[in-house]
């Protein structure tokens, strides 16, 4: 057909489709719209020190300038679900949005074209008929349509055609999915970087400190500010100084103080008591704003949800409150992977005056230098300068009995419910009771040893003490115990032989009482403290297990005892085998309303005694399986996990028979062709309720360097369990 032929242009066809007068004209190409600007990149955090802080008075050598520290702090952090590294988080739909194949993304955009083509060609060769014009003849004067004017009336034809391609095409764009293309493989071709962001205004600006302008702070927020430009305040001060200032808001300091303190000192102000503003060096991402500790990158994985995938897993107090478990073998990654982070976090927030922690593990286990730590006690090592208070600091004879039979038998108790150590905690009582009341101290490991043993010198020596100074009800807690000695079933002679553990040649030089030593003890939980504690692994082994329950019994006897519970504090315990008891696992959902928390790691479940595993699972807000996990560990893990809903389908091959002879030469004809018989294709979607993470999973599926975790906040949020790449 000509395609300069007129409105009433012969042609073989039924019915002609009505042609412009005038040259054919094209249809204009659809303009390619600009990418959209992409996103603002994210900040880096502040560059790690290298380089201790300076002398005594806490003097940071100045840096070049403040854009590191500037960028950081201005770096959004949004809420998000826990477990989420905040720093810089870009939230992700809940649900996953449908991502067609590459595949089947082009073939069905290619179809689309050919079949909008072929209902173009079919209405332009008038197979459809000339129905698709009568708009244009109804709505427009006859004058334009048919006119004599060649350029005129090819304006008004092709301008319609147009219209109909565009519609046409927009239709079928639809149905193939050309939107879908030009988002994944077009418009980021066309992406430009984002402009920079304009700083905030000063009322929004956190670098501006507006929380102390408001309270009318003008000069400390100034001199805040300065430093912070001039590069002299690092991520550290910023929180001291802010932990400073909710103290202030909260009435337990003076406005006044505060802001002459920080006008004189600057970012200085507010200092630890040790003077040191940060760590020498950092081992893991540390995010002081959020209190958060990177421990990895949640995997892009089917199995975690679509939210996480591929985010930070950053930890912090609020999870922390609720304790966590890790298990895995030995080189799995606990101590270098979780345990490492998490004190180095917690030490950072010690140093912000916010936290207090301590650290036990054996000696060179990893658990960072020395001069990360504020007190460093090495039991058993000549040249430690501190000692250990075998008794937490109580001046109470039962409080300090009950702590220390934990310690030496906690782990002989029945493990099944309604199983206490009340016999050992009278035991020693009835011994250091009448110790303390005569003597205003407690006794030695060796004093307590003869005692426990019923040594007939050391016991007449306490009765005539207490005879003199007429300590009757003393002297009835010693004769209840010289009665017991030697009948069946006394717990003494036990007690005996755990203390005896103690009473070695290595250890003569500690656990002193007689004051001529500088003990450390748990009741300095109301400061800031940082505290590593070296366990005499080599020989003494036993010793160190009773030393490691001894710390957490004395650990959540003074959390809880605390009368200031702002701070937060935290038990690291490197090696938690052999502390599980039933005591432990009673007290430790009780450290949650303390504002208190502690890290257990254990090399596989066996080493807590089988009736208290799933009440350990249950006590803790947050569980890690790491890679190399037994099947029997992880059947324990799946259990507490539980099931979840998930939408399965069967797929279903059918064989087709054939009842016709052409059915039946086609079907022969594709067996020849294929190898396999015709088959239909029966698709069942059903809801079944399965493992989050089965035994056998988490046995074989975790890959190297890699945790399942679930967590769970102070506020009773929680996370399901999320597969974790701890070495990225």
């Amino acid at each position: 057909m000509d395609s300069e032929g007129t409105h009433d242009a012969r042609g073989t066809h039924a019915t002609p489709v009505p042609r412009p007068a005038g040259p054919s004209g094209s249809a204009g190409q659809r303009g390619v719209p600009s990418g959209h600007a992409g996103s603002a990149g994210v900040p880096v955090t502040p560059p790690r020190p290298v380089r201790a802080p300076g002398t005594a008075s806490g003097e940071v050598p100045p840096q070049p300038d403040g854009s590191s520290f500037l960028s950081w702090l201005r770096t959004p952090r949004p809420g998000a679900q826990p477990g989420v590294w905040r720093f810089g988080h870009v939230p992700r739909p809940e649900q996953e949005p449908e991502v067609t194949p590459v595949r089947q993304l082009f073939s069905g955009a290619l179809i689309a074209l050919l079949v909008g083509w072929l209902i173009w060609s079919l209405l332009w060769n008038g197979y459809l008929g000339g129905w698709w014009v009568l708009p244009l003849e109804l709505f427009l004067p006859d004058e334009w349509v048919y006119s004599d004017d060649r350029v005129g009336n090819a304006v008004v034809w092709y301008s319609y055609y147009t219209l109909i391609v565009l519609a046409i095409m927009t239709g079928v764009g639809k149905l193939g999915r050309w939107d879908e293309i030009w988002r994944r493989y077009v418009a980021p071709r066309f992406r430009r970087p984002a402009p920079l962001q304009a700083p905030p205004t000063p009322a929004e600006d956190p670098a501006q400190w507006p929380q102390l302008r408001e309270a009318g702070a003008d000069a400390a927020a100034e001199r805040l500010a300065a430093d912070a430009r001039a590069g002299l305040m690092r991520d550290v001060d910023h929180a001291r100084i802010t932990r400073a200032w909710r103290s202030v808001r909260a009435g337990r300091n003076s406005l006044s103080a505060f802001s002459e303190s920080v006008v004189r000192d600057g970012a200085a102000a507010c200092a630890h008591p040790s003077g040191d503003r940060d760590l020498p060096a950092r081992a893991a991402r540390h995010d002081l704003a959020t209190a958060q500790v990177r421990l990895g990158t949640t995997v892009d994985d089917p199995r975690n949800p679509y939210a996480y995938r591929g985010t930070g897993l950053g930890v912090g107090p609020e999870l922390l409150g609720t304790s966590l478990l890790a298990v895995g073998p030995a080189g799995s990654g606990k101590t270098s992977g979780v345990v490492w982070p998490v004190a180095e976090s917690l030490c950072l927030g010690a140093l912000a005056g916010r936290a207090a922690v301590v650290v036990v593990g054996a000696a060179g286990a990893g658990l960072g230098p020395a001069d990360d730590y504020d007190v460093v006690v090495r039991i058993g090592h000549p040249d430690s300068v501190y000692d250990l208070d075998l008794y937490g600091g109580t001046n109470d004879p039962d409080e300090a009995a009950a702590v220390l039979a934990e310690a030496l038998v906690g782990d002989l108790v029945d493990p099944h419910p309604g199983a206490d150590s009340r016999r050992s905690t009278t035991v020693l009582a009835q011994l250091l009771g009448p110790y303390h009341a005569v003597h205003r101290r407690f006794p030695s490991v060796p004093e307590l040893r003869a005692l426990l043993d019923g040594a007939p010198g050391p016991l007449g020596a306490l009765r005539t003490a207490l005879q003199e100074s007429g300590q009757e009800a003393m002297l009835r807690e010693l004769d209840a115990r010289e009665r017991q000695l030697g009948h069946p079933g006394d717990p003494g002679a036990v007690i005996a032989d755990r203390i005896a553990l103690l009473d070695r040649p290595a250890f003569a030089s500690f656990f002193d009482t007689s004051g001529q030593s500088t003990p450390f003890s748990l009741r300095a939980l109301d400061h800031p403290v940082r505290v590593r504690v070296d366990l005499p692994e080599r020989g003494h082994a036993d010793a160190s297990r009773i030393l490691a329950r001894l710390m957490l019994a004395q650990f959540m006897a003074s959390a809880a005892a605390r009368e200031d519970r702002s701070l937060f504090a935290c038990l690291v315990l490197d090696d938690a085998t052999g502390t599980v008891t039933p005591e432990s696992v009673r007290r430790l959902q009780r450290l949650r309303s303390a504002n208190a928390g502690v890290v257990l790691t254990l090399r596989t479940l066996d080493d807590a005694p089988r009736p208290l595993r799933t009440p350990l699972l249950g006590s803790v807000g947050c569980r890690m399986a790491l890679s190399g996990l037994t099947p029997w560990d992880g059947q324990d893990f799946a259990e507490v996990w539980g099931k979840e809903w998930i939408e399965a389908r069967d797929v279903t091959d059918r064989q087709i028979i054939a009842e016709t002879p052409l059915g039946k030469t086609v079907h022969m004809l594709r067996r020849v062709i294929t190898g396999n018989a015709p088959t239909a294709r029966a698709v069942t979607v059903r809801q079944v309720e399965r493992e989050r993470w089965s035994a056998s999973e988490l046995a074989h599926a975790v890959p190297a360097g890699h945790a399942v975790l679930s967590l769970t906040d102070v506020r009773g949020e929680h996370a399901p369990p999320l597969l974790v790449d701890l070495r990225s």
